[in-house]
């Protein structure tokens, strides 16, 4: 069953890869402003921008850009940057570990926070734990990012001093920014957690493993946490994707030198090998995710491996 299921979406993925690319690089070519001419300067004649344009490779034909980016990409070669004329797969190499420890960071955050009180939750339902609980992600899910960073950021770092306020070093500047990315998975967690929870914990053979006497712990785990596992791990899985691909806000506030970071400095500067390199980047990491995800219910859940 695994087997087929990798065979059918490896099947897929180049499809949908190609796809993706072909709109990234159509909505690259559409955003307002010229490189050309943000490289060139305010006060480049024409014919300066347009040699600039010639440099740049912006004045070949659409069709035969979308076919040497193709080409590169299959090759894992992306360019040079337009800005800073690096291989776009260099810069990338050096701000992936950043992004990839602080994703890892707030994901573990996420998932230890809101899968054990997402099941205190479904045990203690309608009680004031519970109460607090949904509360709490309701609030951790609406409330803005950048805000919640900025409070912090005034708080621990600028009256208190406890914490660096900006930059990546060592693990007390990893505290704030695993905070903030934290709160959207870990609110969607707990209440994935609690749903699966409460909807398996009313299921009769739930019923007939405590009128055995086993304990309330083993029943929570065993037969509970492990038969709602099937949705939660998937969550986790998809949220780990975002966070390597989404921390734009997070890793500009707090001057994280990640790949979110990266992005929003080749926006500034239409930066256009940069940007369809990340956004590619971004669509292989939710597809590979989404893959492992259904991989890892099959194995949590073996009744459904004969389907």
């Amino acid at each position: 069953m695994i087997g087929q299921l990798l065979l059918r979406r490896l099947v897929s993925v180049p499809a949908m890869l190609l796809a993706a690319s072909l709109l990234i690089f159509a909505g690259v070519r559409l955003m307002p402003g010229d490189p050309a001419r943000m490289l060139a300067g305010p006060q480049a004649t024409v014919d300066a921008v347009a040699a600039m344009r010639a440099h740049l490779g912006l004045d070949r034909p659409w069709g035969v850009q979308y076919l040497a980016f193709l080409r590169g990409a299959l090759r894992g070669d992306f360019g040079l940057s337009l800005a800073s004329r690096a291989p776009v797969s260099d810069e990338i190499g050096l701000r992936l570990p950043f992004t990839l420890r602080l994703a890892g960071a707030s994901e573990l955050l996420a998932v230890g926070i809101g899968v054990p009180l997402g099941m205190l939750a479904a045990v203690r339902r309608g009680r004031l734990l519970d109460r607090i609980a949904v509360f709490a992600s309701a609030v951790s899910a609406s409330v803005a990012n950048f805000w919640v960073a900025l409070m912090l950021m005034e708080l621990l770092a600028v009256r208190l001093r406890w914490l660096p306020l900006l930059g990546a070093g060592g693990w007390t500047h990893y505290v704030m920014p695993a905070i903030v990315l934290a709160l959207l998975p870990g609110a969607l967690i707990l209440r994935m957690t609690r749903a699966g929870m409460i909807e398996v914990l009313a299921q009769d053979y739930v019923r007939t493993a405590r009128a055995k006497g086993l304990a309330p712990g083993a029943v929570h785990v065993r037969y509970g946490l492990r038969n709602a596992l099937g949705p939660i791990v998937t969550v986790i899985a998809l949220n780990v994707a975002g966070l390597l691909s989404g921390a734009v806000v997070t890793e500009t506030v707090f001057d994280w030198p990640g790949l979110g970071r990266l992005l929003v400095d080749a926006v500034k500067m239409r930066d256009y090998p940069v940007i369809q390199a990340l956004s590619l980047l971004a669509v292989l990491a939710v597809v590979l995710a989404n893959l492992a995800g259904e991989i890892a219910i099959l194995l949590l859940n073996p009744k459904l491996r004969g389907r």
